[in-house]
């Protein structure tokens, strides 16, 4: 055993990263969650040159907010890379925040993967960690990650149904025996939301609002179900007036909201209900005991578990720490490796 390997906690940070669409959380061996930022990177354009200005919780504030000469944007979309150069800067910075004690050691990085990424989109994350100076680059799929997290016990010859709702794609699994029987990755998350209350308030009310507004009515009083009172509680928004032209302030109720999601919880509880009829028949008899786990930011929207009770009938519970589930079973995937390393893929 070698100096390096007898005192993990002075040199080794290894580490798991959930790269997220709309938040990056990293969780270092043995310490835990230690840092949970959006995912957002504003940027300088010089001679054709980009040079990074803020990272994370700075650069989310200059979203929309930006002058022509500075770009704030999100490298990750629909939970794979869009930006490959940003993206590296972002990996890099979160990297370097992270492993401030030992520059000379480069830690083993596991980045989830949404089950729907193509062999490209892995490729490129991979080589984004590798170039923001990982040793090694493993990769676990999503919704495995997610299951772990969330405390399920996956590895028991029993079916068990997860469902996380991310940023920009939400992962429907079924898994047993630690693997993934049957997956499917639908590209609707929380930004879908944000865009359907952006284009319902547009249409509805001629009002333009900006992304971080939308985020705001989502979070605040966003529901899935049409209240029982038919209007529920609301709120103050501010935006500009598509007719007029000059800016002004309206109300929005939660039934407007509920409305204006409807379509994405529908998609959601579509993709819910195709994996249960896809699901082998021994298995589905397990979901009926265990119900389905929602986790991931999306499973934090008002009544959610109460419409895919609704649609399927089955037991639906949203998981203790859903915000953190992904980057939780990451990093417990890291800490026991051994047994787990069917599910991390090193090579692709």
């Amino acid at each position: 055993m070698s100096l390096f390997d007898k005192m993990p906690g002075l040199f080794s940070s290894d580490m798991a990263i959930d790269l997220g669409t709309a938040n990056t959380l990293v969780y270092v061996k043995g310490r835990g969650v230690i840092l949970s930022e959006p995912s957002v990177v504003a940027y300088h354009v010089k001679d054709g040159v980009k040079k990074v200005l803020a990272v994370g919780e700075d650069a989310k504030l200059m979203l929309g907010r930006t002058p022509g000469s500075i770009e704030a944007i999100r490298p990750m979309r629909e939970g794979v890379i869009a930006d490959f150069d940003v993206a590296e800067e972002m990996i890099k910075h979160f990297i370097r925040k992270v492993h401030k004690r030992s520059t000379f050691y480069k830690p083993k990085v596991i980045v989830c993967v949404p089950h729907g990424a193509t062999p490209v989109e892995k490729r490129a994350i991979r080589s984004s960690v590798l170039a923001a100076g990982a040793r090694r680059a493993g990769l676990i799929a999503e919704p495995i990650a997610a299951a772990i997290g969330a405390g399920m016990p996956i590895t028991d010859p029993t079916g068990n149904m997860v469902v996380d709702i991310g940023g920009g794609t939400t992962e429907v699994a079924v898994l047993s025996l630690g693997d993934i029987v049957y997956a499917r990755s639908v590209r609707v998350g929380g930004d879908r939301m944000d865009e359907a209350i952006i284009s319902y308030l547009r249409r509805q009310q001629n009002l333009l609002v900006g992304e971080s507004t939308a985020e705001r009515i989502k979070t605040s009083i966003g529901t899935a179900r049409m209240p029982d009172d038919g209007r529920g509680t609301s709120m103050q928004i501010r935006g500009r007036d598509l007719l007029t032209g000059v800016p002004k302030e309206t109300e929005i109720s939660q039934a407007q909201v509920a409305e204006a999601l409807s379509e994405p919880v529908q998609q959601i509880c579509e993709a819910v209900m195709t994996a249960l009829e896809t699901t082998p028949p021994d298995l589905a008899a397990d979901i009926v005991d265990r119900g389905v786990m929602l986790t991931g930011g999306g499973a934090l929207l008002g009544d959610l578990d109460l419409a895919l009770r609704e649609q399927t009938g089955l037991a639906v519970s949203i998981a203790d720490e859903s915000l953190n589930c992904v980057a939780l079973g990451t990093g417990k995937a890291l800490e026991y490796e051994k047994q787990l390393k069917h599910a991390i893929d090193y090579d692709s």
